[in-house]
């Protein structure tokens, strides 16, 4: 069996969480705070960062939420999530539209440490930035969301894209409750809604943490 290192606010972890459960590969949760120093992520992440995926052998680790996405693809093709190698065009843009969810996380990541910093040590325009990608890419995925012709983004099935557009939705909802995207582009937020109705998002859904360790 799996063991999966987690945050609970982790929108890359819940990626991996849905995908493990949608190809229902059972797998034990290890939650930790990945900022403070108790971590143990050093141990099987030299970036130390999460998700971690530690396989059956309890020693390899796969690590970085695109490329364990990858790797359980590769290993695990059964209950594919994304659509198949001869629909090209439909596999790339799956990959485009995760690309482009995973970059909102990456800034909003960026943006929410930053805020937690001490206020004269705080950037704005650094925040500014990051929020002006945020802003980018909520818009594409806004378009995309009115733009579909199905249940799906991609397809008539769920996807890798499904996937990491609904964790960005859930992360926002957790850690950004004040942030205007549902109302600024309601067909994301009904698209959201309809994947947080799947068990898989309904066992994955983000809860704030607390962090122990200083943020400087």
């Amino acid at each position: 069996m799996f063991t999966l290192i987690s945050a609970t606010p982790s929108p890359y972890a819940r990626k991996v969480r849905v995908a493990l459960a949608e190809k229902n590969l059972p797998f034990t949760l290890q939650t930790e705070v990945p900022w403070d120093n108790t971590t143990k992520t050093p141990q099987y992440n030299p970036l130390e960062k999460l998700p971690v995926l530690i396989l059956e052998d309890g020693k390899s680790a796969v690590y970085e939420s695109s490329y364990i996405l990858e790797w359980l693809e590769a290993k695990y093709p059964e209950t594919p999530l994304l659509p198949s190698h001869d629909q090209v065009d439909d596999r790339l843009f799956a990959r485009k539209i995760e690309v482009v969810a995973d970059g909102v996380c990456d800034a909003l990541v960026l943006a929410f440490f930053e805020n937690m910093r001490e206020p004269e040590k705080k950037s704005q325009p650094w925040v500014d930035r990051q929020m002006r990608k945020v802003e980018g890419g909520l818009r594409a995925l806004g378009e995309w969301a009115e733009q579909k012709q199905g249940g799906y983004l991609v397809g008539d099935r769920l996807s890798l894209a499904d996937i990491a557009v609904g964790s960005l939705c859930g992360y926002l909802a957790c850690r950004w409750p004040s942030h205007g995207w549902a109302d600024t582009y309601p067909a994301l937020k009904k698209h959201w809604q309809m994947l947080e109705e799947r068990p898989s998002f309904q066992d994955t859904r983000p809860s704030p943490q607390t962090m122990k360790d200083k943020i400087v």
